[in-house]
């Protein structure tokens, strides 16, 4: 196998690991081509003391620091501020927050197979919330299960330094991040009758469906825009206002991001065709479908192999 090859197998999940540190997917193929960048210019000096995968993750995490010395935190708009309750007073989209984006499941299915609860949206805004440093000690020993010497060597610091920064980490996650029994998904076949329900009922603005799928607790996200909903009675409020009725305006395309279920959702514009409107990540228990990141920005979709416009001749 020659370099290039060697380099090529390892895309994805680097990929991931600079996703979880920066929190968008951009900003992370980014940093993955600056990795690629430095390791050919570096190649000489490589004395294979390491493999190259662990070599590749070195200079990857490094990427990712010295742009998180230039760049916020990426953010969901609950971590903003209290929820609304009135679907008429929504604020309009805030360019001006970096705002969490998605990762798609079809980049690299075998990393999100291997490691996705980490990759969960949830996950992923709590690491935000987590000084760089921080962040990358955690993952580095809880995601890739790097000894604390391994990480001391890459920081340039202590392992006494390595345990300490991972004990405050996993605290304040702890404190953060949902424990995994609550968003425990439900077995199939109940999943996919769920799931087939769901896009039903929202093409069809299916209010007493949708109630029946919504759990109490439910929150829906709309970033860029930061107005949040929370709790099933001002959700519904928010999607009867939001949502005309009537079959045929509306198409859910199902997809994963994140290692959880998603749809592209299109809306029907007057020339007939359907026209990208958001990308919904739902996470899903048992009791039923707990939240909704609904990515106001069609220009995610193509990262998902979806059009962002779709007409009835295609």
């Amino acid at each position: 196998m020659n370099l290039e090859d060697e380099f090529a197998q390892y895309r994805g999940e680097l990929v991931a690991h600079c996703y979880r540190m920066l929190g968008s997917l951009h900003d992370a193929e980014d940093a993955v081509q600056e990795t690629y960048l430095r390791a050919w210019r570096g190649f000489a000096d490589f004395e294979q003391r390491s493999s190259v995968r662990t070599w590749l993750y070195r200079i990857a995490t490094r990427v990712c620091l010295n742009a998180l010395q230039h760049s916020s935190r990426r953010l969901v708009p609950s971590a903003l501020g209290a929820p609304g309750n009135d679907p008429d007073e929504i604020e309009p989209q805030s360019l001006e927050v970096s705002w969490l984006e998605p990762f798609p499941d079809l980049l690299d299915p075998a990393a999100v197979v291997g490691t996705r609860q980490s990759l969960r949206l949830a996950m992923v805004a709590a690491l935000q919330h987590l000084p760089p440093r921080q962040r990358a000690v955690l993952i580095l020993r809880d995601v890739l299960a790097w000894q604390a010497s391994e990480v001391a060597g890459l920081l340039e610091t202590t392992t006494a330094a390595v345990n300490s920064s991972l004990q405050r980490a996993r605290a304040e996650l702890a404190r953060l991040s949902p424990a995994e029994d609550e968003f425990s998904e439900p077995d199939e076949p109940v999943r996919r009758a769920l799931l087939d329900q769901y896009a039903k009922a929202f093409e069809q603005a299916d209010l007493v469906a949708l109630e029946g799928l919504l759990t109490q607790d439910t929150r829906w996200e709309m970033p860029p825009i930061p107005t949040w909903f929370s709790g099933r009675v001002d959700v519904l409020r928010l999607l009867k206002a939001k949502l005309p009725p009537g079959e045929g305006k509306r198409m859910m395309v199902e997809t994963a991001a994140n290692g959880q279920p998603a749809f592209a959702m299109y809306t029907r514009g007057r020339d007939g065709g359907f026209h990208g409107h958001s990308l919904q990540v739902l996470t899903l228990t048992k009791a039923g479908v707990t939240s909704v990141l609904s990515f106001h920005q069609p220009a995610l979709f193509p990262a998902f192999g979806f059009p962002i416009d779709r007409y009835p001749q295609d």
